[in-house]
């Protein structure tokens, strides 16, 4: 193998070697995707967490921002499993074990599942409170989103309610994501976090 040039032979399962990513790296259009979604998902969080303390003068605001993100996120989420699809990422090292490809995975589908889930039950709670994404709160502050159902407070509450314990779980998640790679680049020192840089 050629680590200068980041050359592999054909059909190898780590791709795009070279000697600053030795356990190979994503391509640029998921290394893309991957960083978008980093910097919404800090604001819908952020903001979703934070909005029940601001004054309602302001909410509206921050409400458009954190259901504009969030509905960006499920389009940046479903594009970047179809290009997972198209462009599969290099596989995990050889050196990795068995239970951290587990639970890797097991983060990784959650992550996934939820980036889709969260926004879609954020726009159903926001038609069920008569909030639809419209006027104030339109999708980047110029587009109206039909909504598909109409104001019932009862099913808005169980929404949210599912909302929120969704947006803890990705706290949690992402807290295992991160601390993952943490662990992969500052105690077993390989090439894992470098994929994604």
């Amino acid at each position: 193998m050629d680590h200068q040039a980041g050359t592999i032979p054909s059909g190898t399962a780590v791709a795009r070697t070279d000697t600053l990513h030795p356990d190979g790296q994503y391509n640029a259009v998921a290394k893309t995707f991957h960083w978008v979604t980093v910097v919404l998902m800090a604001t819908a969080l952020t903001i979703g967490f934070l909005i029940k303390f601001m004054k309602d003068d302001s909410k509206m605001v921050f409400y458009a921002i954190h259901e504009t993100a969030g509905l960006t996120i499920l389009f940046v989420s479903i594009a970047r499993l179809v290009w997972r699809r198209l462009s599969p990422p290099p596989a995990l090292p050889d050196h990795v074990p068995a239970n951290m490809r587990m639970a890797a995975a097991a983060v990784h589908h959650g992550l996934y599942a939820l980036l889709i889930l969260q926004p879609i039950i954020g726009f159903l709670a926001t038609n069920a409170w008569g909030f639809p994404m419209q006027g104030a709160t339109a999708y980047f502050g110029l587009i109206d989103i039909p909504a598909v159902i109409g104001e019932m407070p009862a099913l808005a509450k169980v929404l949210s309610l599912i909302h929120t314990v969704f947006g803890y779980t990705l706290v949690v998640l992402l807290a295992a994501h991160i601390g993952g790679a943490v662990f992969h680049h500052a105690i077993r020192r390989d090439g894992t976090l470098l994929r994604m840089l």
